[in-house]
């Protein structure tokens, strides 16, 4: 009994320190509480523009009060520059992976084989332990992944959901125009990007969403609003293009003291969740976004909530 009773000691504290976390919140002021705010940032092109191969973070942890790095609560996007004749690996702990050729060519080596891509190409890639890029010519891309959710969630991925996929630049230029011959005056004129794998979400991967959207020339697309966050890549854009973004629209359904965010080619910004946004282009050029988002997961619990101005 003497050997016994330190043990239970030591299990008695143990028990009286895990009492100790319980924690109460009266329900009213606690049911909503005050999160961090997403809010409309910019990342210009720019800061890919010269320098070594590295990857250029685009880290909010600090805004979004995170111990890790992190763009927006599930997605972390980066741009990477790569000179021609180096390389560069890169390791993410994610699930999806998503990379868009902003310049240059080359190619991307990982257990699966090897992906050749140029200026244009989007692929994806599932989780990796690594995979190695190399430039045959100058190259800047922009990278997103889902790696905050697993930090959030504190947890390593435990398969690949899905192998490999290339966008190439001209299989997307076709399938845009097959739209666009369909007609204009949609809210939307583009193609969703989209993987077998995932038939009832229909996105780019089973958290990740795309959609490769054109803004032609002297259009106004009318404000919608969705629960996903958005990380908007501009691929091309004249003069006088952005986006008005708000949190409410008045009775004729424009938005209510919007922020302006200009479209600038190579250059992105984030679209906070359930804001409104109207884009504009005001140049004499047809402008190209690509937008981001993590509405694989978000479509996956119903709740994206997707509306629009008729």
């Amino acid at each position: 009994m003497l050997a016994k009773q330190p043990i239970e000691q030591v299990q008695q504290a143990v028990q009286q320190q895990w009492e100790q976390q319980a924690d109460f919140k009266e329900y009213m002021s606690a049911v909503n509480p005050p999160m961090p705010k997403i809010e409309v940032v910019n990342f210009p092109h720019t800061l890919y523009a010269e320098g070594a191969s590295r990857v250029i973070p685009f880290d909010l942890s600090e805004q979004l009060q995170t111990a890790y790095p992190a763009t927006t609560p599930n997605l972390m996007a980066n741009f990477i520059r790569i000179i021609e004749g180096t390389t560069l690996v890169t390791d993410a702990k994610a699930t999806s992976q998503m990379f868009y050729v902003i310049r240059g060519k080359g190619r991307t080596q990982m257990q699966q084989g090897t992906i050749e891509w140029k200026q244009g190409d989007l692929f994806t890639l599932p989780a990796l332990p690594d995979a190695l890029h190399s430039a045959t010519e100058d190259a800047a891309l922009y990278w997103v992944t889902d790696s905050p959710l697993l930090s959030y969630l504190g947890v390593m991925p435990a398969e690949q959901r899905f192998s490999p996929v290339l966008y190439t630049k001209e299989r997307l230029a076709s399938e845009l125009a097959a739209v666009r011959a369909q007609g204009e005056g949609r809210n939307r004129t583009g193609i969703l990007l989209s993987n077998p794998n995932f038939p009832l979400t229909m996105t780019l991967s089973h958290t990740l969403w795309s959609l490769y959207n054109v803004l032609p020339k002297g259009v106004v697309q009318k404000p919608h609003r969705h629960n996903s966050i958005a990380i908007d890549y501009c691929v091309a854009a004249g003069e006088n293009t952005y986006t008005m973004i708000g949190k409410e629209i008045d009775d004729q359904g424009q938005i209510i003291n919007p922020i302006r965010a200009n479209w600038v080619a190579g250059s992105v910004f984030i679209t906070p969740p359930g804001w409104w946004h109207s884009h504009h282009n005001e140049s004499g050029e047809d402008a190209i976004v690509l937008p981001i988002q993590d509405a694989g997961l978000i479509m996956n619990m119903q709740i994206l909530d997707f509306n629009h101005v008729k």
